[in-house]
Formats: C-alpha cells, structure tokens, sequence
C-alpha cells in the first residue's frame, strides 16, 4: 500500500515536471518569434535572438529529461520521450539552418515548432 502511494506521488512530480517544461519550452519558442521581428526591425534583435536561441535549446534539453524522469521512475508510457526526442531534432535543425542563414525552412520550422509544442502542453 505504501509503494503504491509513493509511485503514484512519484508519477504526479514527473507529471508535474513534464508540464512544467513544455510550457517553458513554448514560451521560449514563442519569444523567438517575437525576437525574430526585432531581428528585422531593431540593432539589439541578432543579440537577443541568438541568446534566445539558446535559451530555447536548453529548454528543449529540459523537455527531454522531464519526459524520460516521467516515464522511467512511473513506469509510464515512453510517448513523451519520443515527442521531446523529435523536438530536441528540431531544435537542432532550427539551430543549424539559423546559423547558415536559410529563413525559407528557418521561418516554417519555427511555426511548426510553436505549434506543435502548443499541441504537447494541451495534451498534458
């Protein structure tokens, strides 16, 4: 009785801790477009957009180890791992087409990730 009580206390934290970092890791996603405009608007948008590119990033890491804190102690499904793996590719493939300067698949990429991590937290 009490293991099950601990799991379940367990599971609600890793739960709790997913939630926690797709939120955040929507918020930096959405604050990468709004730094995108002051890119093209104002001297200070490279420097903010490049840290919040960063910023974003780590906040794609953290996604992925709140899942996979969430799904290995619970014994829960390894969905959540899967989803904040392909983010985490994502994130990557934005960074890189960032640097090379290709807004074509820089811009929709952006979009797609918003819009997907927007879907991931209405699920939580």
């Amino acid at each position: 009785m009490a293991t099950d009580v601990t799991a379940t206390a367990i599971e609600q934290r890793g739960s709790t801790f997913l939630r926690i970092a797709i939120a955040l890791q929507t918020l930096t996603i959405f604050l990468q477009a709004i730094s995108a405009g002051l890119l093209l608007t104002s001297s200070y948008g490279e420097t903010l957009h490049s840290a919040g590119a960063r910023v974003m990033y780590g906040a794609s890491m953290l996604y992925l180890l709140a899942a996979v804190l969430a799904w290995k102690p619970g014994g829960g499904s390894p969905r959540p791992v899967v989803h904040a793996s392909g983010f985490l590719a994502l994130a990557s493939a934005q960074v890189v087409l960032g640097i090379a300067h290709v807004p074509s698949v820089h811009l929709p990429l952006g979009v797609l990730m918003f819009g997907l991590s927007v879907l991931a937290l209405a699920r939580r």
